[in-house]
C-alpha cells in the first residue's frame, strides 16, 4: 500500500503554476491525488458508539464481564481485555487487581487493575517485538528467511564435538517454524542445568546461543523453543546494529505513538505500581528453586522470565516486552491492515501473508505465529474462530487472537501467576491462577465469539 505524502501533492501544485495549460495538472487531477492521499492511509482504531455498530450484542458481551468477574471473586488475581472489530474498539475493560500480595502476605488494600496497566507479555514478545522486527526487515529486503542462519551469524556452525549436526545448513525459516533442533529451555541462567553454557551476562549468552547443542535433527520435529527466538532476536541485532529494544521501540512503536510498549519499563520512567505483578517469591516457585542471584521478592514491572532477566538484561527475542491492551490492539490492527497504521507502513501485505501461512509439517504453526490449524488449538481459539485465525500466548497469562476472516482482534492479558503455587513440591509450575477458565483463555475467547450476532 503506497502512502501519498503532502510533498507529492505540493509538487503537483507547483507544476500547475509552472505549466497551467498542461492537461495532466488540471484541478480534477489535483483532486484525484488528494483523494488518493486520503484513501491510502491505513485504518486507525476508533471507539464504537455501541457494540451493535460492528455486529456484537451488548447483552452477550456483558456475559464476558460476568465470567471474568465471577472468577475474580473466587480468587483469580486480575485481567484486562480489549476487543476490536472492523477498526473499532468494541470493548476495553479491566478486572480485579494488579497486585494482591507482598510475597505470601495479602496486602491490606489490593491494587486495582486499570485499563492502562502494563503487563509482562512473556512469549507474546516473540510476536510483537521479534516477529514485527523480522517482518519489517523482510519487507525492506534486509532479511531473507530462506538464507542460512550462518549468513547473519557466522559463528553459528557445527563443531566436531556436536552429536547432532545441522547448524551449517539451518535456515532462518526453520528457526521461525520451531523446527531448528533446539530444546525448549536450556536455562542459561542456572548453572545446575546449563553447565558449561551458564551465563548471566548478555553478550556471553548471545555467544552461547550459537554453542547450544541441537537435541534433534532440524526439520524432523516441531519443538517450541525459547532458544529459537533468542537466536532470531540476535539476528535482528546483527542486521540492524542496534539492541532489540532500541530497534523496536524507535522503529516500530514510536512512529505509532505507542508509549506503553517497551522492554525494562522500570528503567524507562515507569514505577512498579504501573504494572501487573507476577510471581509472589521472585523465581523461587515458593522456595523450591534456587540459583545464583535469584530474586525472592514479588515481581512487579520486571520481566518474570529467567533467561530474559538474568541472562539477557531484560531484553531478549523470546520474552521481556511489556505493554497494555490498547497498545497491543494497535499492533493487532497493523496485522489486520496488512502491515501499516495511519500514515506509517511497518511491512507489506505479502510479508504478512508469508508469516501467517501454515507450515507444511504442522498447520498450527506459521512463521512464529500460532494458527487455528486444527482441533488441537481449540483450547486457545475456541470452537468459533475461522481457520485463518492466528495469534500467540504468553506464560504469564497473555493471549492475542487475530481473525482476518471477520476483521476481529482480541487481547486478554492476565496476571494469573500472581498467586500461590498449588503444590510447589509436586509441580513447581502450576499456580492457583492457572486453575481458572480466564487463565486458560478459550472460555473468554469463545464467549466473545458467541456475542457476535452472526453466531446467534
Amino acid at each position: 500500500m503506497k502512502i501519498w505524502t503532502s510533498c507529492t501533492l505540493g509538487s503537483i501544485l507547483a507544476l500547475s503554476l509552472l505549466a497551467p495549460s498542461a492537461s495532466y495538472v488540471k484541478a480534477n487531477t489535483i483532486q484525484e491525488v488528494a483523494a488518493k492521499e486520503t484513501a491510502s492511509l491505513y485504518p486507525v482504531l476508533t471507539k464504537a458508539k455501541k457494540p451493535e455498530e460492528v455486529g456484537f450484542s451488548s447483552e452477550k458481551l456483558e456475559r464476558v464481564d460476568g465470567l471474568i468477574e465471577k472468577e475474580v471473586a473466587a480468587g483469580f488475581p486480575g485481567a484486562a481485555l480489549i476487543v476490536i472489530k472492523d477498526g473499532k474498539i468494541v470493548k476495553n475493560e479491566s478486572y480485579g487487581y494488579k497486585r494482591k500480595f507482598n510475597e505470601h502476605t495479602p496486602l491490606k488494600r489490593f491494587q486495582k487493575m486499570e485499563n492502562d496497566t502494563l503487563f509482562d507479555l512473556a512469549s507474546n514478545t516473540k510476536m510483537y517485538a521479534t516477529n514485527f522486527a523480522l517482518q519489517k526487515l523482510v519487507s525492506e529486503g534486509k532479511l531473507d528467511i530462506q538464507a542460512k542462519v550462518q549468513q547473519y551469524i557466522p559463528e553459528f556452525k557445527d563443531t566436531k564435538a556436536d552429536v547432532i549436526k545441522g547448524k551449517d545448513t539451518l535456515r532462518v525459516i526453520d528457526v521461525l517454524h520451531h523446527t531448528a533442533g533446539f530444546k525448549p529451555d536450556p536455562q542459561y541462567h542456572n548453572p545446575h542445568v546449563s553447565k558449561e553454557l551458564y551465563s548471566q551476562e548478555r553478550d556471553k549468552t548471545i555467544e552461547f546461543i550459537s554453542k547450544t547443542p541441537l537435541t534433534y535433527v532440524p526439520g524432523t520435529q516441531n519443538v517450541y523453543s525459547d532458544v529459537d527466538y533468542m537466536l532470531l532476536g540476535a539476528i535482528v541485532e546483527k542486521i540492524t546494529g542496534q539492541q532489540l529494544d532500541a530497534y523496536v521501540e524507535n522503529e516500530l512503536y514510536k512512529p505509532l505513538k505507542l508509549k506503553n510498549t517497551m522492554f525494562n519499563p522500570l528503567q524507562k520512567g515507569f514505577k512498579p505500581k504501573d504494572a501487573a505483578a507476577t510471581e509472589l517469591l521472585g523465581n523461587t516457585r515458593d522456595g523450591v528453586i534456587d540459583f545464583p542471584n535469584i530474586r525472592t521478592y514479588t515481581l512487579q514491572g520486571e520481566v518474570h522470565d529467567e533467561k530474559a532477566f538474568y541472562s539477557m538484561g531484560g531484553v531478549s527475542g523470546h520474552a521481556g516486552l511489556f505493554s497494555t491492551t490498547k497498545d497491543l490492539a494497535a499492533l493487532l490492527q497493523v496485522m489486520l491492515n496488512g502491515g501499516g497504521y495511519g500514515k506509517h507502513t511497518l511491512f507489506d501485505q505479502e510479508t504478512v501473508d508469508e508469516f501467517i501461512a501454515p507450515s507444511d509439517m504442522n498447520p498450527t504453526y506459521g512463521l512464529g505465529w500460532r494458527r487455528n490449524g486444527d482441533a488441537s488449538m481449540e483450547w486457545m481459539f475456541g470452537p468459533y474462530a475461522s481457520d485463518r485465525a492466528y495469534g500467540h500466548t504468553g506464560w504469564t497469562g497473555t493471549v492475542t487472537i487475530i481473525d482476518p476472516e471477520i476483521d476481529l482482534g482480541i487481547v486478554l492479558l492476565t496476571n494469573k501467576k500472581h498467586s500461590p503455587l498449588v503444590n510447589p513440591v509436586a509441580n513447581s509450575n502450576q499456580f492457583f491462577g492457572d486453575l481458572f477458565k480466564t487463565g486458560s483463555y478459550g472460555s473468554v475467547v469463545t464467549a466473545i465469539y458467541e456475542a457476535l450476532e452472526t453466531n446467534e
